[in-house]
């Protein structure tokens, strides 16, 4: 997924907004919050995208989303399916056909049943190329999905159809391990078809234009608004378990201004970057949190600007010290990149090896400043230029804007025929400017959206919605789509598919990783109950509560 916050889709994603510790419910939970004011202020660094689950892509926003929607499942802090709408869930002997039986005592916050039809019509409506959806790869699986996102086929042709107003029965082409995992996904929650016709292309576009299932609601957001509450869904089915009364959102995005707040009892969370992280180093209120995340970043290959050579990417990357970045600028316990998959995701089926180790690429994330002066010189003989220059975008979160202005020195202190100018804006205006293709290169990043390399490899397939560098290679694409197809039901030989996808894109230099992410959080000891998702970095409050 696209990761707003970017020292972590799309700048720097130091901070998952609203990094909060995972602590199981004690069997006195209740009681101890019986007494105390439910009420807590959290942060986000960036904007609402939007509250329309079809079209939403960054981290930031699935959070947001995570605690106001619900779908069939639910991730566990490690990032495991768990029934939540869905009751039962049958799976034929050819492992493509799942019947799935719906609560139904699951409601809508105007009050609506939860009904299957709604699954039917959140998934026709995800995969219609009218929405452009850009996480429509989760679905891709389902029967004639990819031809009907292609314009080929109608959408009452997909794979999903409402057999009982509880039941769904869902058509998969092939069979896939993980597809729990993307029924969990965020992509896949229900629409309300009536509130959606209703406002049409405005769906979403704040608080009143859009209705919730989950166990809070979202209030006062107007659409561009820096600060929002989520308050308890009278209509959740789970509504017992839900313990706190309101919970107050700001947009803060330097943090400086998050650590003054919290020391000031304002916030009960902030993510601790660079000097704050070295001089808070031992405090009792850290909390360290891994995340399958990778910040890097992306060329784009269309502007004929020398970045669609090569050598010129391969030395832009050679010429990055990605230690300096970790260790003086963030020093929250990441550690510098040399793939794309994050390190620790997934394992080899046969040996246990991590994915990460067994993709290494000497020489593509290096950093080697004497081979990228002369890869570069290579480049601009290729390209027929003398000299280049390129913008560097990202957001204008303050880590971001810290690392990204590391990156331009960097590159222009090693590459002397380079000039980088470099662009700060809204975590919005970044996204969107991407999906244009309006930027040379931005710095961005990627979380998992489950655990297996492919969330991170579908990305970069030459028809991928996500793909909006030009970069294309037919070694990849064969490598994904057998990853898919022929070798989907054999582990071994899939799990070679992915290795030579990601090595492909490396050597390639598809994409330039800098570095993976952790988290270190200052949290109020008061604060429990949070699930914090270690594979996707989401958070659910759902069962949060304050002590005395």
């Amino acid at each position: 997924m696209i990761l707003k916050a970017k020292t972590k889709s799309a700048g720097l994603v130091v901070a998952i907004a609203l990094s909060l510790i995972m602590i199981n419910n004690t069997p006195n939970s209740n009681a101890q919050a019986a007494n105390t004011k439910q009420e807590i202020s959290l942060y986000s660094n960036s904007d609402i995208s939007s509250l329309d689950v079809s079209k939403v892509t960054d981290s930031n926003t699935f959070t947001q989303l995570d605690n106001v929607d619900e779908g069939l499942y639910q991730y566990d802090k490690n990032g495991k399916p768990k029934p939540a709408l869905a009751t039962k869930t049958i799976i034929s002997n050819d492992k493509k056909t799942y019947t799935i039986n719906l609560r139904k005592n699951a409601h809508w916050s105007n009050g609506d049943p939860v009904t299957a039809h709604d699954f039917v019509y959140s998934w026709r409506r995800a995969v219609n190329p009218d929405t452009a959806s850009e996480y429509i790869y989760l679905l891709s699986n389902l029967k004639n999905a990819e031809e009907i996102a292609a314009g080929k086929k109608p959408i009452n042709q997909l794979g999903v159809e409402a057999t009982g107003k509880y039941q769904l029965k869902i058509q998969l082409n092939k069979p896939q391990a993980y597809f729990k995992m993307i029924l969990a996904r965020e992509t896949l929650f229900p629409l309300n078809k009536k509130v959606v016709e209703k406002y049409g292309k405005s769906y979403g576009t704040s608080s009143n234009k859009a209705v919730y299932n989950g166990p809070f609601v979202n209030t006062g957001w107007n659409g561009s608004n820096s600060s929002w509450k989520l308050k308890p869904n009278p209509y959740y089915w789970d509504k017992k378990h839900v313990k706190l009364q309101q919970i107050n959102y700001s947009v803060v995005k330097e943090p400086s201004t998050a650590y003054n707040l919290y020391q000031t009892n304002k916030l009960d969370q902030m993510t601790l970057v660079g000097e704050q992280a070295k001089q808070m180093a031992g405090d009792k209120d850290i909390v360290r949190r891994p995340l399958a995340a990778t910040q890097y970043l992306q060329s784009n290959l269309k502007k004929g600007n020398g970045l669609e050579n090569k050598n010129i990417r391969t030395a832009i990357s050679l010429s990055i010290n990605r230690k300096q970045i970790t260790k003086r600028i963030l020093a929250n316990g990441s550690t510098p990149a040399s793939g794309f998959v994050s390190q620790g995701l997934a394992k080899n089926p046969k040996t246990g090896k991590d994915f990460y180790k067994e993709t290494y690429v000497k020489n593509t994330a290096d950093y080697n400043p004497k081979l990228a002066r002369k890869l570069f010189k290579k480049g601009l003989q290729q390209t027929g230029k003398k000299k280049i220059e390129i913008t560097l975008l990202t957001t204008d979160i303050d880590t971001s804007k810290q690392v990204a202005e590391f990156i331009q020195g960097q590159i222009q202190s090693n590459l002397s025929k380079i000039k980088v100018t470099m662009k700060a804006v809204p975590a919005n205006n970044r996204i969107a400017a991407v999906s244009k293709g309006d930027y040379d290169i931005v710095f961005q990043g990627w979380s998992a959206d489950f655990a297996d390399p492919y969330t991170f490899l579908q990305m970069f397939t030459t028809k991928s919605p996500q793909n909006h560098s030009g970069w294309s290679n037919t070694t990849y694409d064969q490598a994904i789509a057998d990853s898919n197809n022929k070798d989907a039901a054999n582990k071994q030989s899939r799990w070679n598919d992915m290795l030579l996808a990601e090595k492909t894109l490396l050597k390639n230099q598809g994409v330039t990783p800098l570095y993976r992410m952790n988290n270190e959080d200052l949290v109020n000891p008061k604060l429990k109950g949070i699930l914090y998702n270690q594979v996707n970095g989401h958070y659910v409050y759902k069962n949060a509560y304050l002590t005395k």
